[in-house]
């Protein structure tokens, strides 16, 4: 069954600008919002630019191309995939839309936490592993999940 909306009336009712964030066909939008889809395809985009970047180096504060820490890594791949985030693994996880781990998706960001700090960051893959530049001495790589102390976030 659909709803049925009499325009004129309803612009009357809310105002010709308010209606606008209101309402968009059957799905409800505010400006600045995401969608469910649009958000998965930027985070699919930035899943494989992550991938694209295996083995680059680890190097504290780098933030590519050639070289990453973890939130580095990150914060390349989003932006590369056309979404910000702020720098820090803690203040990417703060931006995000947190999700539970039976709603991550395949791009969704993956938070390794220590209490309540966040102290690293990567994309999940898929299959419990992610694309992270984990340490010094390390490369950018696929890895499984090696912590029960993780938090889910999506990127919007």
């Amino acid at each position: 069954m659909t709803a049925q909306v009499h325009v004129p009336s309803l612009f009357a009712r809310v105002g010709t600008a308010s209606v606008l964030t209101f309402a968009v066909g059957t799905t409800m939008m505010a400006p600045g919002f995401v969608n469910d889809a649009e958000a998965a395809a930027h985070s699919t985009k930035a899943l494989k630019i992550a991938a694209s970047k295996k083995g680059s180096p680890y190097r504290w504060g780098a933030t590519g191309p050639h070289r990453f820490d973890c939130s580095g890594l990150t914060l390349y791949s989003f932006k590369k995939a056309g979404r910000k985030l702020p720098r820090t693994a803690q203040q990417q996880y703060n931006k995000t839309r947190h999700i539970s781990r039976s709603q991550r998706k395949r791009g969704d960001l993956v938070f390794f936490h220590a209490g309540s700090s966040v102290y690293h960051v990567g994309i999940y893959a898929g299959s419990g592993k992610i694309w992270h530049s984990p340490k010094t001495g390390a490369v950018v790589r696929l890895e499984k999940i090696w912590s029960g102390n993780v938090w889910y976030g999506r990127v919007a």
